[in-house]
């Protein structure tokens, strides 16, 4: 399943309402990311976050701060960007230095901007199928599930990794479609035979290769969020949590690493900017979650 080539489609739907927007009611959708500190690997997602905005038709807005910025200035200016009425999404890029409390800072975001999806009241209204804004990397992987396999309802779901970003999330969105969801992790007794049963594989457990291709099921779809960085005859290179070389040979779609669930991140945080944008406004939304839709 290519990744990158989905998510040029997703962005242009995205970028296709935006200007429908624009035309038809005067309105562009704006996104605010707030930096703070000067991580490398986070400017880079900044930045390109800022450039796939813009492109889209949207308005953007970085806000940089130094790494040693006390707390509350940084609830501060969370503070200004709620109020402000042409902010629809705010996103703080993670991870924050060491003396802020990432949980503080998410949960001062209002929930209706929280296009991350991290807030607690959006992971209790997804928990409770109710409207939520949904966590990018998950709903990337649902686009990508659905986009190749249509209706997944009735099929076995297997979810390796929990954690609140991607694993948790991911497995209420597939019960949502009506599937049957086993989470499992790095201690799950007999792993290799839960993922055997799966149609669906999601590996998200952030270890290199730990999937085999001998625990796939023939024709299943795996989905593989992991990225990690090996180093392999002095030259460092990214592979996923499956065993791609094993597993293609079995699997009935993969999506790659690089190239396949990445890409959708950034595309869906933009969907999710212009979904924030149309509830605040009391305005139809599109839902990108159907095939074609």
């Amino acid at each position: 399943m290519d990744g990158k080539s989905f998510s040029a489609v997703l962005r242009g739907r995205v970028s296709a309402a935006v200007g429908r927007l624009v035309a038809e009611r005067g309105v562009a959708p704006g996104l605010a990311v707030v930096l703070v500190g000067e991580d490398p690997a986070s400017q880079v997602y900044v930045r390109n976050k800022g450039i796939q905005t813009r492109d889209a038709g949207m308005n953007s807005w970085e806000h940089r701060l130094p790494a040693e910025t006390p707390q509350q200035d940084l609830l501060a200016l969370i503070g200004r960007l709620n109020a402000d009425p042409a902010v629809h999404g705010i996103l703080v890029q993670l991870p924050l230095p060491g003396h802020m409390d990432a949980g503080a800072v998410i949960d001062a975001i209002d929930p209706a901007k929280d296009v991350d999806g991290f807030h607690v009241l959006n992971v209790g209204r997804l928990g409770t199928g109710q409207k939520a804004m949904v966590p990018c990397t998950p709903l990337g992987c649902l686009l990508l599930l659905k986009e190749q396999l249509g209706d997944l309802s009735g099929l076995d779901a297997v979810v390796v990794g929990r954690s609140n970003i991607v694993g948790k999330p991911m497995a209420q969105l597939l019960l949502a479609e009506n599937c049957t969801v086993t989470v499992a992790h790095s201690r799950t007794r007999d792993l290799a035979e839960h993922c055997r049963r799966a149609d669906i594989l999601v590996a998200a457990v952030g270890r290199a290769g730990m999937i085999r291709g001998d625990w796939i099921k023939p024709g299943a779809t795996v989905i593989d969020v992991g990225i990690n960085r090996i180093e392999e005859e002095g030259r460092a290179r990214l592979v996923g949590d499956v065993d791609f070389e094993g597993a293609v040979q079995v699997a009935g779609a993969i999506t790659p690493v690089p190239g396949g669930v990445g890409p959708m991140t950034i595309a869906c945080l933009l969907a999710n900017t212009l979904t924030a944008c149309c509830r605040a406004q009391g305005w139809p939304e599109p839902d990108f979650a159907k095939t074609g839709g």
